[in-house]
């Protein structure tokens, strides 16, 4: 097994900055791929290189270093709205240009064309993917404080101002029809949006973005967020020639390395020449039963020390947008976003982006729609979409294999239900589902989540902490 720093020196996971210091339910799949024989040949010949960012330049928000005291200075004299962390997240995907070519949170006219059409048309008339609303709530109280100011500040928990709206426009938030028209439903139980519309405010506010300094969350992962333009340097560096994509927000397993192996196989038959993968695990905002981010990192560190994909063709990095679980419709944010950091090929599996009902027991959305949309979507055109078939458990190879229907009585199907049972209860799966430094590391992850009483040993003794009672506080 090689060494974690033989496996960093290969920058799969960049240790230092380039230019700054499925349902939960459903089996696991993989894929093989069908691949556009017209779309990036021209007379023949591959064509090279990365793809060009929507709107054919990447938008960068963060004010340059020599500027940033005198923003400081001016956003101290501004009326201030608050953001949650969630809406940190969006001001950080906004910064870096993965929503190329919005310079900002959202206006009005913006906001209804990602509701209505799932795409912005730009001034020269070309038209461009944006199908999920990047947009700040405001409250009433909020409202009345900025007046008739055309500028505010955007502070963070710590009251610290973070980014200055210009320009700004503030106008009603229709939360029924931006929850219906984003997930195609308004039963209760969505997370996101309980998590961040439900309370949020009755306005919307948009603007032009300013943001003061490069989003940090000194949560010792920041070296991993490799901005698009960051992203495009390391594959240049490499040498790609063609970038495909994945997103996952769960663990690794041996059947998306199958898939994730051999898309890379595919393109070199049709005469590329060093295909790279973009491994980019979503880093934002998950539901609370999603494996979170510092663990899936740990268990993607794992399978490349293991040799699962190979370091020198693969790019690890973490996107840094939030999850809707909105199916069809986020899942062209997904791709639309790749497209900013480079990549020409999305892979794209069963019932992306997608989760169970919130209130029925079924697939809150068709598992086959994802795939399909994408396929037709406007402003994807020049994204190769790869989708894939079902991968299982092959017990006659003892590993991860494309699913043969003809002997559908050789394959096992791992749910994530029987992925996380096995994992909590300490147990294995089949030899080749998945690499064994990964499968500890979800086993260490679920076991950090059981109470300490019940991880005692028979005959330990059970020692209380001394706690010190803090001193009443007077009131006044």
């Amino acid at each position: 097994m090689a060494s974690m720093s033989a496996v960093l020196s290969k920058s799969p996971f960049l240790s230092q900055p380039l230019s700054k210091s499925p349902s939960s339910d459903l089996p696991f799949s993989a894929a093989t791929v069908s691949f556009p024989s017209k779309s990036h040949r021209r007379g023949g010949v591959i064509r090279a290189g990365l793809i060009s960012p929507d709107g054919g330049k990447l938008v960068e928000l963060v004010v340059a270093e020599p500027r940033r005291r005198e923003k400081k200075h001016e956003a101290a004299e501004l009326p201030r709205v608050e953001l949650t962390s969630i809406d940190v997240q969006w001001m950080h995907v906004l910064s870096e240009g993965w929503a190329s070519p919005l310079g900002g949170f959202m206006r009005e006219s913006e906001f209804l064309q990602t509701l209505h059409f799932n795409s912005l048309r730009l001034d020269d008339g070309s038209v461009v993917n944006m199908s999920v609303p990047i947009v700040l709530a405001i409250d009433d109280e909020q409202k009345a404080s900025i007046g008739e100011s055309k500028r505010v500040a955007l502070v963070g928990s710590d009251g610290n101002p973070v980014a200055i709206l210009s320009d700004i426009e503030i106008y009603k938030h229709p939360k029924e029809e931006r929850i219906a028209r984003t997930w195609g439903t308004t039963a209760p139980g969505l997370p996101y949006v309980e998590e961040a519309i439900t309370n949020a405010g009755n306005w919307l506010i948009g603007g032009d973005l300013e943001v003061l300094e490069p989003v940090k969350y000194n949560d010792g992962l920041d070296r991993f967020r490799l901005s698009p333009a960051e992203l495009r340097k390391e594959l240049e560096k490499r040498g790609a020639d063609a970038v495909f994509a994945f997103q996952l927000r769960n663990p690794v397993h041996n059947g998306h390395a199958l898939l994730m192996t051999d898309t890379r196989r595919r393109l070199l038959e049709m005469g590329y020449k060093n295909p790279i993968l973009l491994l980019h695990p979503l880093g934002g905002y998950t539901k609370a039963d999603d494996v979170p981010l510092s663990w899936r990192m740990k268990q993607h560190e794992k399978v490349l020390e293991d040799g699962v994909l190979d370091p020198e063709t693969t790019v690890v990095s973490i996107f840094p947008s939030p999850m809707h679980y909105a199916g069809p419709t986020e899942v062209q944010w997904h791709a639309k976003a790749r497209i900013n950091a480079g990549a020409n090929f999305y892979i794209v599996g069963r019932d992306p982006a997608g989760m169970g009902h919130p209130v029925e027991k079924r697939d809150l959305y068709d598992a086959d729609h994802g795939k399909k949309v994408l396929s037709m979507a406007p402003g994807l055109e020049r994204l190769n979409i790869l989708p894939f078939r079902v991968a299982a458990y092959d017990k006659t190879q003892g590993k991860m294999a494309f699913f043969d229907p003809s002997r559908p009585q050789d394959f096992l199907f791992i749910s994530g239900t029987k992925m996380r049972t096995l994992a909590k209860n300490k147990e294995n799966p089949p030899d080749g589902f998945m690499c064994p430094g990964g499968w500890q590391v979800l086993v260490d992850y679920y076991d950090s989540l059981t109470p300490a009483e019940s991880r005692k040993t028979p005959g330990e003794k059970n020692v209380l902490p001394v706690v010190k009672t803090p001193p009443s506080r007077s009131s006044k």
